[in-house]
């Protein structure tokens, strides 16, 4: 029986990675360089790729630059971005619903405590979880499912107990290594990728209102029993 579900952060509760690579993008090509999507693809969902956007700029360019002023313009330019954008559908509705039946909710992200806790109050999410575990609190972020694995624990569930929620790959994995169902929404960015390691994706959370996801998880689970 389900009693908790699990929530990714970026891509999946607020729209922060499309305006991330789009600030970057901005900075790319304000030095003559593109930053192809196939590139960022690989640090969706993670911080610790073997991509890293500043560091590969500083790599590309020569000469005398204000790194500092570069980044500064650039984390206005993504804030901006970011604050101008609502909450992803159905994210409200399924949090509302998970408190009326009884479930534990968490988050697990690989953006740091202070980026998660900061947008979540500002937005006014951040009483709807139970806990919250983000890069600063783990070893290892997606796709090593040790973020996934200390919420459980938090909340003192067991993996066939809870559902994750992801958008990307990195996600996806980290769930699916940590034992989770795991529910795949892509967001904008990350429908360009191959999510089917999910056992299931939804165009958004509102497409499925969260008893009828249950209903479908008790059937699968009844079938793969019998």
């Amino acid at each position: 029986m389900i009693r908790a579900l699990i929530f990714d952060f970026d891509g999946l509760v607020l729209e922060t990675e499309g305006p991330s690579y789009q600030s970057w993008q901005a900075v790319y090509l304000s030095f003559g360089y593109p930053l192809p999507f196939s590139t960022w693809s690989t640090i969706i969902g993670t911080t610790q790729g073997d991509f890293d956007p500043g560091r590969e700029l500083r790599r590309l360019v020569t000469g005398q630059v204000d790194w500092e002023q570069v980044e500064s313009a650039r984390q206005a330019r993504e804030n901006a971005l970011i604050e101008a954008q609502a909450i992803l559908p159905g994210v409200e509705s399924y949090l509302r619903d998970a408190r009326r039946l009884g479930f534990k909710t968490g988050l697990a992200s690989s953006s740091s405590h202070r980026w998660v806790v900061g947008h979540l109050t500002r937005i006014g999410l951040l009483g709807c979880f139970d806990c919250i575990c983000a890069s600063d609190d783990v070893q290892r972020v997606k796709p090593d499912p040790e973020l996934y694995l200390s919420v459980l624990r938090q909340l003192g569930v067991k993996a066939d107990e809870a559902i994750a929620f992801e958008d990307s790959p990195n996600g996806i994995r980290s769930a699916k290594r940590a034992g989770l169902y795991c529910v795949a929404i892509p967001n904008p960015l990350t429908s360009r990728l191959v999510l089917t390691e999910a056992d299931l994706q939804l165009s958004s959370l509102s497409e499925l209102p969260l008893e009828n996801l249950l209903q479908r998880f008790n059937t699968i689970k009844t079938r793969g029993a019998a």
